[in-house]
């Protein structure tokens, strides 16, 4: 039986293993802990995939590998790039085809809607960093050394996601209380769930037209108060209260956490509507996103 290998056990890692599991592949799941699901199809390893020939050794007989690995948000530009290439490098020892997930920093600001063909000229350093990762995978590829694809998701919904929305606003949405926001809480803006991204993951993986090319995963387009406004309905909770955060906001929660300060890069993409065409992948694979209600829900 073919073997396939995920990295990381984020919330679309690990989920990414589960559909693998439950179609009836054997998985290997690799993060740092050895942490992830307890299911029959998985096998859990305890592996820093930043030493190469450990990790090579880990992939032998991996047909397939699927990167979702990450490393903590304020450190990307120092410790991204040496993580990606060492998995990248060892995909290539293992012969295998390799799958990694992205997302849309890497695009230059548009008043537009971004497809995979916006030209990738970032001028933020994570987005730098986002962009050069997938031109190192799309590399390999060109060259022939393995066969490349990358499916690129937005800001998380779901169980387990870790982005704005569920930092910041679900917490006191839920409890009826005062929610700071970052950016523009009635501008248009294109959420990933993590179910549909972990399905689009294991969508281009199985088609040979997959190869070569990004893929945007299915979208779900609304605006932060409206996704504020359905989760409170789904708890019972009063008509959220939404408040944009101030520089002073952040400047005092980056006391707290270095992840706060790394926000203001990205503010491009909060304060004005940043909407993400996905109709490639719907229209190559069928794929569909699930409604908001369905993502807040889970």
């Amino acid at each position: 039986m073919d073997e396939t290998v995920v990295i990381g056990a984020g919330a679309t890692g690990v989920e990414t293993a589960r559909q693998l599991a439950d179609s009836g592949k054997r998985v290997r799941l690799i993060t740092r802990s050895g942490s992830g699901p307890d299911h029959p199809g998985i096998e859990r390893i305890a592996l820093d995939a930043g030493r190469t020939d450990e990790l090579a050794e880990a992939l032998a007989g991996a047909t397939m590998v699927f990167n979702a690995a990450m490393t903590a948000y304020h450190s990307w530009p120092e410790t991204m790039p040496p993580l990606f290439a060492s998995i990248l490098a060892a995909t290539e020892r293992a012969g295998a085809d390799y799958v990694m997930l992205g997302n849309h920093y890497g695009y230059q600001p548009t008043t537009g809607p971004v497809t995979e063909r916006t030209p990738m000229s970032p001028h933020t350093r994570k987005g730098r960093v986002r962009a050069e990762l997938w031109r190192q995978a799309k590399a390999a590829h060109d060259e022939g050394r393995l066969r490349a694809t990358e499916v690129r998701a937005g800001q998380y919904l779901g169980p387990g996601a870790v982005s704005p929305f569920t930092l910041l606003v679900a917490p006191p949405v839920r409890e009826g209380e005062l929610a700071l926001v970052h950016g523009n809480p009635d501008a248009a803006h294109s959420f990933s769930y993590t179910e549909d991204v972990a399905a689009a993951l294991v969508a281009v993986s199985g088609d040979e037209r997959a190869w070569g090319r990004p893929w945007h995963a299915p979208v779900i387009t609304t605006t932060l108060r409206q996704a504020a406004t359905d989760l409170a309905e789904l708890h019972g909770a009063p008509e959220p209260r939404l408040k944009p955060l101030t520089e002073r906001d952040m400047a005092l929660l980056s006391f707290t956490d270095p992840l706060w300060r790394e926000f203001a890069e990205m503010s491009y993409m909060s304060e004005r509507p940043f909407v993400v065409d996905d109709s490639d992948i719907r229209d190559t694979f069928g794929l569909k996103s699930s409604t908001l209600r369905e993502a807040l829900a889970a």
